[in-house]
């Protein structure tokens, strides 16, 4: 089964292609006691049916400064839009990546590295590797497969650059299980 990647959208404010947008979409939901772990040290932001935890430090190279969806909540089988506000402040250089976990409850959906830039240059996006320090906004739409099924998810996203030292920290939890409107 294959889900709707969101989480790579923030980390890196670059779209992904649609083909890693089916490859995942949520992490962590705490089966036995519907409680979600976060780190202490960054702000949630949490709203009806999805939150994310900006899990990065001020210094880090990418700072996300906001994350919006729409429809708000999102419905499987819809169209998604996802619009993220994020400041560069270094450049970004070919060889980022991100190293990204997606779970249901305690099973591990997908683990696996993207190369930040290849999938900005498969997606055709507007901002392309090198990124220079600045501000952007990136608007990506994906079409959510309409056979998510109700439960949450949990997406971790930890992009490093080309380097290895940190580049971003985020992670996103989408529910499903909320009633159709």
């Amino acid at each position: 089964m294959r889900f709707s990647l969101l989480a790579l959208l923030p980390a890196l404010a670059i779209p992904v292609s649609a083909g890693i947008a089916d490859e995942a979409l949520g992490l962590v939901a705490d089966v036995l006691g519907g409680n979600v772990q976060f780190p202490t040290d960054g702000p949630v932001y949490t709203f009806d049916s999805w939150r994310y935890v900006d899990c990065g430090l001020p210094t880090d190279p990418l700072q996300i400064e906001s994350i919006e969806l729409t429809p708000d909540p999102p419905k499987p089988g819809k169209a998604l839009e996802v619009k993220v506000k994020a400041s560069a402040i270094e450049k970004i250089e070919e060889g980022a990546y991100a190293d990204v976990t997606v779970k249901l409850g305690l099973i591990k959906l997908l683990q696996k590295q993207f190369d930040l830039c290849e999938e900005a240059r498969n997606a055709n996006a507007s901002v392309q590797c090198p990124v220079e320090k600045g501000d952007y906004t990136v608007v990506q739409k994906v079409d959510l497969p309409k056979e998510i099924p109700k439960a949450k998810f949990v997406v971790n996203v930890r992009a490093y650059t080309a380097d290895d030292d940190d580049l971003a920290c985020l992670d996103l939890i989408v529910d499903f299980m909320q009633p159709k409107n």
